[in-house]
């Protein structure tokens, strides 16, 4: 089902008559929120080029400029508005630029984007990246345009893409969710679960093996119920697990990693997958949101703290050296200091490497939204939120001191931000690691940890 709002078709070329492309117009692409957005912009950038259109360097070069949006939090949606006020002047610059809003924010508020951006030359959803150029010709002759498409039946899987990383590559293997966790818009945004069929993936990362592209990611919403819509073999069954394994073989590949994982699906093959694929990441992303069972329970989360800390534990057991990572939410409606605790508790024992956390943000459209006479207030939030942030900065760098001395394998990503002298890469694990001298992106290199910190180490060539 869709939902469309289009100005009139234009009319019929001549026959014999393509249509002009953008040949040596500029455009400037920027992304708001998670890796799913990032690629999809990739993406966007690929249809562009391949219309003719070149990347400008600044916002002011652009002929075009493309918003992908987020609205997993409030504040997602505060900068949203912010940046189309403030390319409005941008279009008023110089006549004949366009501007283009596309990702989770337009597919949820469609109407309120046209509403309080009237000068939005295209408002178009995430499950119909592939028409933005046709998009962009309807808006040239007929004005603003928008058009979102409700649910997705299958993924496209041969859109070109434009890659910032020469060495490294997102691969979506699945897009939405099936779960319904109470403080989460992903379902309403990405729609329900679809899989791609396992031998496109496949020739998509041979093909970036073939161009140079010696890591990959694996984007899903629920990564671990991968397949279970595409019935292989006649069952309806995740095969995450197997997936994993055809990945890591494909050669060229030297390491493979997914995001993101939900604990309650999270099985033991995928472990012993990772465990057994050379090329898979010793690295875990496993979100938490909270070590309440309570607040679990009113999050939808389907699982309780202990069988969360069960589960990290098996994937520890078939992978040592595991490095994890997750996500907490502090001041969901109804939490009490006590239910906080339970939360320090279980981070005390689960030991993460990493953690993101985040103050909760009522979306519309959540059932959490709708908990009012439960919100927590602000001040207390704010303090226990200090709280969890001092305690994980404790254990990360504890985590991190126990690599002292130790012998590495990093990946060069390009010079740091702040110091060009200062190369930074990234462990199997994930971890930061900075290394003086300059050294070429994708460049595989061992080092030895001379030092650490809370949220990065510092190596030496070895």
């Amino acid at each position: 089902m869709s939902q469309t709002v289009l100005l009139p078709a234009p009319a019929r070329r001549e026959p014999g008559r393509r249509r002009p492309t953008r040949a040596g117009r500029t455009y400037f692409l920027r992304t708001f929120g998670c890796q799913m957005n990032e690629h999809d912009s990739e993406r966007v950038a690929g249809l562009f080029e391949a219309d003719g259109m070149v990347k400008a360097r600044t916002i002011d070069e652009a002929d075009v400029v493309f918003v992908n949006t987020c609205t997993i939090r409030e504040n997602a949606d505060n900068r949203l508005y912010g940046n189309l006020g403030m390319l409005k002047r941008f279009k008023e610059a110089r006549e004949g630029r366009m501007l283009v809003v596309g990702g989770c924010a337009a597919q949820k508020d469609r109407e309120l984007v046209r509403k309080r951006a009237p000068w939005v030359d295209v408002v178009l959803g995430t499950h119909n990246l592939d028409r933005v150029v046709h998009l962009m010709d309807q808006a040239e002759e007929w004005g603003p345009v928008t058009e979102v498409i409700d649910s997705l039946s299958a993924m496209p899987s041969d859109l070109p893409s434009r890659r910032e990383s020469a060495h490294a590559a997102w691969v979506t293997v699945q897009i939405g969710c099936n779960n319904t966790c109470t403080f989460c818009i992903v379902p309403a945004v990405r729609g329900p679960e679809v899989s791609r069929r396992p031998g496109d993936i496949i020739r998509e990362v041979e093909q970036l093996a073939a161009e140079g592209v010696i890591e990959v990611t694996l984007l899903g919403q629920n990564v671990d119920t991968y397949g279970r819509d595409l019935a292989i073999g006649g069952r309806r069954r995740p095969i995450f697990g197997e997936l994993l394994r055809r990945v890591g073989r494909v050669e060229g590949i030297r390491r493979v990693r997914f995001t993101s994982p939900h604990p309650n699906d999270f099985r033991p093959e995928v472990a012993e997958a990772m465990a057994e694929t050379e090329a898979v990441c010793e690295q875990l992303h496993f979100p938490l949101q909270s070590g309440s069972n309570r607040i679990l329970a009113a999050m939808h989360r389907g699982y309780t703290s202990d069988k969360f800390l069960r589960r990290l534990a098996m994937a520890r057991e078939a992978m040592p050296d595991l490095t994890v990572s997750t996500d907490v939410i502090v001041g969901f409606p109804g939490e009490t200091e006590e239910d906080f605790q339970k939360t320090l508790e279980v981070m005390e024992k689960a030991r993460f490497d990493q953690a993101y956390m985040f103050l909760f943000s009522p979306r519309p459209g959540t059932r959490a939204a709708a908990m009012t006479d439960r919100f927590v207030p602000e001040e207390a939030a704010k303090e226990r939120f200090g709280r969890l942030v001092e305690l994980q900065r404790r254990i990360g760098a504890e985590q991190n001191r126990r690599h002292l001395g130790q012998r590495m394998e990093v990946l060069v990503e390009g010079p740091s931000k702040k110091n060009p002298l200062v190369a930074a890469a990234r462990t199997r694990g994930n971890k930061m690691v900075h290394v003086e001298g300059e050294f070429d992106p994708g460049i595989l290199m061992d080092v030895v940890i001379s030092r650490s910190f809370a949220h990065y180490l510092v190596g030496d060539p070895a």
